[in-house]
């Protein structure tokens, strides 16, 4: 069993990054809201905690408490904003709403050179965002930092190992945080670097053999990262007794089926099933233009092809499907304090009521990144562990308006030119997400001397640490105008290239 930390969720929308940190210093955690049962924190035995951020104030009627679980454990706990008010406001000390507010990138400065705070020594610069400060402090602490506007920006107790950060570590903008956050578990918390790919791997197929036994499962594999982790982690444990389905939907990126049966039936050894059920989801598709009802509909279609093949193959007892623990935390947002649900991820709902099947969840606790290295330990070829994001409804969220084949033909066509050209550039891997979208306006052009009255595509192209937030990449302008000559000279039915350069938020990354 791992060393874990446990991290309290008080409505932060950074809290998931809080635990990617401790995650890439080799330490295993858990997250939980911080009203979860005690019983099932303590059933990991943490080694430490850590508490979020959150947007209550911790003197406002109703706003989150400090378990009692958390001081009694004895264990070293590390608050980090929200979290850091809590603890003076739980401990006797005073908190109250800032005179001034700080948001943004700040300069400290250390007071007293606690081993904790050594990395801010050089690179001083943190991420604030709070508008209440801790005013007195609890009885037993000192003030480790200050800021301008907050002369209490971290605290501790010399005496026990209980700590306070009134700026963001887990944020890129604070360049000192992931070291903060690393020496916290590490040092301070005494965790075991354990949490590695190659450990995980071992884990996993154990796991899945004890789950599995002789019997048989099934995986719906769509060629990304997550369902190919899953279905080669199963194939590993259990062999011939797991078959994979790819519905071919025809929504697809341009080679996207072909290469999903090269690599997995061909190259891999899977069984595979390939189903082709492009006519089936563009006749249900047919006229659709509200990008919800577009989801719903291939959503509910993938079901039913997915059940038809499952009823074919005979018996079966597991689906096994690729799960990330974002999708697990996102989709269960309502039960977070001051957090909205952005999405309800497919993975976690729908498909096992509909199929009847026992889960088999291997991913359930893994962050992206960690999927991707998991993926290169076991060999999966680049193309598939870096293939970047893909909508679950496929290029029908892409092509705004109505989905037609035509208009499919065209946005491959043109999404095809874009990746290639960043692929000469170098850049596919540097920029996190690269895609065209087919927009449902025409525009008029001159080619040949004559007028034309032609589609128009948008390019979007993103840098992101985490795909919370992202910007749009500097790309060269003369890459830009070799990208956008090649579309408007080589896709049929486009006569103007945009590019977007708006960052999330206000956007998001996807247009639909």
């Amino acid at each position: 069993m791992h060393d874990t930390i446990v991290i309290l969720d008080f409505g932060s929308q950074t809290t998931q990054l809080i635990a990617r940190r401790v995650r890439e210093a080799q330490v295993y955690c858990e997250l939980f809201p911080w009203d979860a049962p005690a019983e099932r924190v303590s059933a990991l035995h943490p080694r430490g905690f850590i508490l979020s951020g959150g947007p209550a104030s911790v003197y406002e009627p109703g706003a989150p408490s400090l378990p009692p679980y958390v001081l009694q454990s004895g264990q070293p706990v590390l608050g980090i904003c929200y979290g850091m008010q809590l603890l003076a406001h739980t401990l006797g000390g005073r908190v109250t709403a800032a005179v001034r507010r700080e948001y943004g990138p700040t300069p400290v400065e250390v007071l007293h050179p606690h081993p904790l705070l050594m990395p801010l020594q050089n690179r001083p610069q943190v991420w604030m965002s709070h508008g209440d400060q801790v005013e007195m402090l609890p009885p037993g602490f000192i003030a480790l930092a200050r800021s301008a506007n907050s002369p209490i920006a971290a605290m501790g107790d010399p005496q026990r190992p209980i700590y306070g950060v009134q700026f963001h570590p887990e944020v890129v903008h604070t360049p000192a945080g992931a070291d903060i956050l690393r020496h916290f578990v590490r040092e301070i918390c005494g965790c075991a670097p354990t949490w590695t790919p190659a450990t995980f791997i071992e884990e996993a197929i154990t796991a899945i053999r004890a789950q599995v036994g002789d019997g048989r499962v099934l995986c719906a594999l769509s060629g990304g990262v997550d369902s190919a982790v899953t279905a080669t982690l199963v194939h590993r444990a259990i062999g011939d007794r797991l078959t994979c389905i790819f519905v071919n939907t025809g929504l697809m990126r341009r080679g996207e089926p072909e290469q999903v049966v090269r690599t997995f039936r061909d190259r891999m050894g899977m069984p595979l099933v390939a189903v082709d059920a492009t006519e089936e989801f563009l006749s249900a598709l047919e006229g659709v233009t509200d990008p919800e009802m577009k989801r719903r509909i291939v959503g509910e279609r993938f079901i039913r092809v997915f059940e038809r093949e499952a009823r074919r193959l005979g018996r079966v007892d597991f689906l096994a499907q690729g799960t990330l623990y974002p999708d697990v935390i996102e989709s269960a947002a309502p039960d977070r304090p001051g957090a909205r649900r952005i999405k309800t991820h497919h993975n976690v709902g729908g498909l096992p009521e509909q199929m009847h099947l026992q889960l088999v969840e291997p991913l359930r606790y893994l962050f992206k990144d960690e999927v991707r290295a998991v993926g290169e330990i076991l060999g999966l070829p680049p193309e598939i562990v870096w293939r970047q994001p893909f909508p679950g409804p496929g290029l029908a969220v892409r092509v705004l308006g109505a989905v037609t084949w035509e208009r499919l033909e065209t946005l491959r066509a043109a999404d095809a030119v874009l990746l290639e050209e960043l692929e000469r550039a170098g850049l596919l891997r540097a920029t996190q997400q690269a895609f065209a979208v087919l927009l449902p306006v025409r525009s008029v052009g001159v080619m040949g001397d004559g007028r034309t009255y032609e589609e128009v595509i948008a390019l979007r192209v993103v840098t992101t640490e985490d795909f919370m937030t992202a910007d749009w990449a500097r790309l060269d302008p003369e890459l830009l105008a070799r990208i956008g000559n090649r579309i408007v000279n080589e896709v049929a039915g486009v006569n103007r290239v945009v590019y977007d350069i708006t960052p999330k938020p206000p956007a998001t990354i996807e247009w639909e």
